[in-house]
């Protein structure tokens, strides 16, 4: 019979790694994406153009809340605005306690709501431009962005920093899941 030797040996924990890098990361794409969100619901908000028609009394105006469209856009641009700034904190707390897993799963869910807010504004958005710049001659529909020049030009604006804060949710959450699968 053997007897158990003095030292017995020892599994190894697998060694955590850190995820500060990625929780930094993180924390700067929710700012970019926050100013991204706030420069789209502003320019949007403030797109306006008025023409003369005939004399100086009657004149044409168009702004963003005559399309229930581009009202929508603002309103959720504003909304995941409004959450990206309460999900800094968040993000914060996720670099200062790399291990924190709960937060993270928070994280993921409601940059998935978001991410499908607001694709949904931007795409309707996008397909209302389209029409005002192309117009359709099957359903008699002109385009109207020849006259409002100024208009569509900043509504169209609008659309980058919306869609380039889709592209940065979709980061943020490939991020997010990276680092729970790391943690793991």
């Amino acid at each position: 019979m053997m007897k158990a030797s003095k030292y017995e040996a020892v599994e190894a924990a697998p060694p955590l790694r850190n995820n500060r890098g990625i929780s930094i990361l993180d924390l700067i794409f929710r700012v970019i994406a926050l100013g991204a969100t706030l420069g789209s619901s502003v320019a949007m908000a403030t797109s306006e153009q008025e023409l003369p028609f005939f004399t100086r009394f009657l004149k044409f105006d168009a702004q963003y809340d005559d399309f229930p469209t581009f009202a929508y856009f603002v309103l959720v641009n504003a909304i995941v605005c409004g959450y990206f700034a309460l999900s800094i904190p968040l993000s914060i707390l996720t670099i200062a306690r790399s291990r924190a897993e709960k937060s993270r799963i928070i994280l993921i869910i409601m940059d998935l709501v978001m991410l499908g807010l607001l694709t949904s504004a931007a795409s309707a958005t996008t397909s209302i431009l389209y029409l005002a710049h192309t117009g359709s001659g099957s359903a008699n529909w002109l385009a109207v962005c020849q006259q409002f020049n100024d208009f569509c030009h900043q509504a169209s604006g609008s659309l980058i920093g919306s869609f380039g804060a889709v592209v940065i949710l979709m980061l943020l959450i490939i991020i997010q899941g990276t680092a729970l699968s790391r943690q793991h």
